[in-house]
C-alpha cells in the first residue's frame, strides 16, 4: 500500500509538472503577440518589443528632416540666384534697370539680424532651465520676425508707389520674387515659432524638458538659415543692380 501511494503522488506531481509548463507556454504565446505585459510581449526588452521605441521621440528624426526641408530650399534659391547674376550681366540688354533698394529692406535687415541674436538667448536661456526667460526671448523673436514681413511689405508698397511692379523689368521681377519667397518660408519659421512658445508653456519633466531642446534646436537651425539666407540676397540685390 505504501508503494501505491508513492507512485500515486509521484505520478499526481509530474502532472501538475505538466499543466504548469503548458500554462507558462500559453502565457508566452499571449505575450510573443504583443500584449506589452510579460518579458516576450511588447515591452522595451521582448521579443515583440521596440513598437513603442519606434514610434518614441527622436531628435535626430526632427533635425534631419529640417535639413532635408533646408537643402531644398537653398537649391531653389541658388537657381534663382545664378539666374539673377547670368541676366544682369547680360551686355546687350537693354531692358534691366536697377533702381534704388527701397529703403525699408535696410530697416527689414536689421530686424532679422536682431531675431537671430534673440533666438540665441532664448536657447541659452531654456538649456538652463530657465523656462520663464526663454518664452520671454521666443516672443521677441516672433515679433521681430513679423516685423520683418511687415517691413518687406512696406518695401513692396514703396516701389508700387514708384512705379516699379512685378512685370516693369527684370531686375523688379527678380526682386519681387526673391523677396516674395524668401517672406513665404520666413512665414513657415514663424508657424514653427508659435509652435514652439506653445509647448514651452506646458509642464516641465525630464522627457518634457528633452523634447524642448530639441525643438528649439531644430527651429533655431532653421531661423538662423532664413536669416544667413536674406543677407545673402540683400547683398545680392544691393551689388547686382
Amino acid at each position: 500500500m505504501g508503494t501505491t501511494a508513492t507512485v500515486r503522488s509521484e505520478a499526481a506531481a509530474r502532472t501538475e509538472s505538466a499543466l504548469d509548463i503548458a500554462a507558462s507556454r500559453r502565457r508566452g504565446g499571449r505575450g510573443g503577440r504583443g500584449n506589452g505585459k510579460g518579458p516576450n510581449g511588447g515591452g522595451p526588452g521582448g521579443g515583440g518589443g521596440g513598437g513603442d521605441d519606434r514610434r518614441g521621440f527622436s531628435p535626430d528624426r526632427y533635425r534631419i528632416g529640417v535639413l532635408v526641408g533646408i537643402a531644398s530650399i537653398l537649391m531653389m534659391f541658388t537657381a534663382l540666384a545664378s539666374a539673377y547674376i547670368v541676366r544682369s550681366g547680360m551686355t546687350t540688354s537693354v531692358d534691366w534697370h536697377g533702381g534704388q533698394m527701397p529703403t525699408f529692406v535696410y530697416l527689414s535687415t536689421a530686424l532679422i539680424v536682431v531675431s537671430s541674436l534673440t533666438f540665441t538667448r532664448a536657447k541659452a536661456a531654456i538649456n538652463h532651465g530657465d523656462g520663464p526667460a526663454c518664452r520671454v526671448w521666443l516672443a521677441v523673436t516672433l515679433l521681430l520676425g513679423l516685423g520683418f514681413l511687415a517691413s518687406q511689405l512696406l518695401a513692396w508698397r514703396q516701389l508700387v508707389a514708384q512705379g516699379v511692379y512685378l512685370a516693369s523689368n527684370p531686375h523688379s521681377s527678380f526682386f519681387y520674387v526673391l523677396t516674395g519667397l524668401h517672406g513665404l518660408h520666413l512665414a513657415g519659421g514663424i508657424l514653427a515659432l508659435s509652435a514652439l512658445m506653445v509647448y514651452a508653456r506646458r509642464a516641465g519633466g525630464p522627457e518634457s524638458d528633452v523634447k524642448k531642446r530639441a525643438m528649439t534646436d531644430v527651429v533655431g537651425i532653421y531661423w538662423h538659415f532664413m536669416d544667413l539666407l536674406w543677407v545673402f540676397l540683400f547683398l545680392l540685390l544691393f551689388f547686382w543692380r
